[in-house]
């Protein structure tokens, strides 16, 4: 048996403000900090012992892994860090308040911003702060969707697909434990591969943050089950939080 873990990063500064993040660099609130110290304990218990882990080029994510890993006593196992595991960048909505900018736009235009498939919110200008081009993470990288303006979930998913096929998939099919912190929408993108689901559907898909969600494969890599290591009105309840974070 393999199994794969993915974990959304804890609670994010951002995350309790209830701004859109995307690409900016936030850092782990006080909650998040717990909740990865939590995840971290729940994964020991149950087992795991992981041989490798990718995580994304922000923060919030690397320190999440990092606290997962430290509770788990396997600080050492080797991480890959890349930027196709970043969140979706959400444009010039970046640092602005959901539900502020949900009184602005109104409701239909944000949910279709924040959950539409194929359609992004406005873009950056080149020399707005946000761009990506100007940050020394991504300014050498030799792809343009290294350094996106904006971005819908399929642009997201395009990126992280290749990265799932070429990089991770053959990991997991050569390991036993394998876990990726990330983000919601990267890690959606994963999911929507290793669950068959629809352009449709992946979009009504919502993440709670620091809940580890486990998929199990056989020697085939064909995935056998899949589940969170929570009770399932927890889980309910946090996956509604995130649904409702566009509301005033």
């Amino acid at each position: 048996m393999h199994r794969l873990v993915l974990i959304r990063h804890g609670e994010s500064e951002w995350n309790k403000a209830n701004l859109f993040t995307g690409w900016t660099d936030v850092d782990l609130s006080e909650k998040g900090l717990q909740e990865a110290a939590e995840a971290g304990a729940a994964l020991k218990e149950a087992g795991f012992n992981f041989e490798y882990a990718y995580t994304s080029f922000l923060k919030r994510a690397i320190k999440t892994l990092n606290i997962v890993l430290e509770n788990m006593d396997q600080l050492w196992i080797p991480v890959e860090k890349t930027w196709r595991l970043n969140e979706k960048h959400y444009g010039a909505l970046q640092g602005f308040n959901k539900a502020e900018m949900t009184e602005k736009y109104g409701p239909e235009k944000i949910k279709m911003w924040r959950r539409s498939y194929d359609i992004r919110p406005e873009s950056l200008a080149d020399d707005d702060e946000r761009n990506p081009a100007l940050d020394p993470r991504y300014k050498n990288i030799n792809d343009p969707m290294a350094r996106p303006h904006t971005e819908a979930l399929c642009d997201t998913i395009a990126r992280i697909v290749p990265y799932w096929e070429n990089v991770i998939r053959p990991r997991v099919a050569e390991s036993n434990d394998i876990i990726i912190a990330a983000h919601g929408n990267s890690l959606r993108g994963i999911i929507k591969v290793l669950k068959n689901i629809s352009d449709e559907d992946i979009i009504g898909l919502n993440l709670p943050t620091g809940i580890p969600y486990v998929f199990e494969f056989d020697d085939n890599m064909q995935l056998q089950k899949d589940y969170f290591l929570a009770d399932e009105e927890t889980v309910k309840k946090l996956m509604d939080a995130v649904a409702n974070q566009g509301n005033k």
